[in-house]
């Protein structure tokens, strides 16, 4: 432990052998630089590997998040700038590392968004709202991530 770290107590410890989570995120509010939803989404992450849980995670984005899963030239002209799509990266790493992420079709169909403007391995559901319903119906446990 170094000097500047502080002892800290767990007085609940949890450890999950099956996790089953659908983070809502409508809206970015961030950590610093990041996104909280990507920051919490890394963090169930890495207790599930930690925990060895078997781990079913779904991130569904919509209303003014949406725009987190679109390739560089979709998010630039959705947004307005030149710097192509800052969470693209971070989106990649949480697919890889076994997260599911989807983006709500009413929120496609408003801003004219289509498959072809989409990160690679998004998926499409047909609204938010119903997909939430689906997945708590389904036994998941949402997290809801608005600003």
């Amino acid at each position: 432990m170094s000097a500047s770290e502080k002892l800290l107590h767990i007085d609940i410890p949890v450890k999950l052998s099956n996790v089953k989570t659908v983070f809502s995120v409508g809206a970015l509010a961030f950590e610093g630089d990041l996104p909280a939803s990507i920051f919490h989404l890394q963090l169930i992450e890495n207790d599930t590997a930690d925990w060895q849980a078997k781990a079913e995670v779904i991130a569904v984005f919509h209303t003014n998040a949406g725009h987190v899963t679109l390739h560089d030239s979709a998010y630039d002209t959705e947004r307005n700038i030149a710097t192509g799509n800052p969470y693209k990266e971070l989106v990649a790493d949480l697919m890889k590392r076994g997260v599911q992420i989807e983006l709500c079709g009413a929120t496609a169909k408003v801003h004219n968004w289509g498959n072809a403007d989409l990160l690679p391995d998004v998926k499409v559901n047909t609204d938010a709202m119903a997909r939430m319903s689906q997945l708590a119906q389904e036994g998941f446990v949402e997290i809801t991530e608005w600003d």
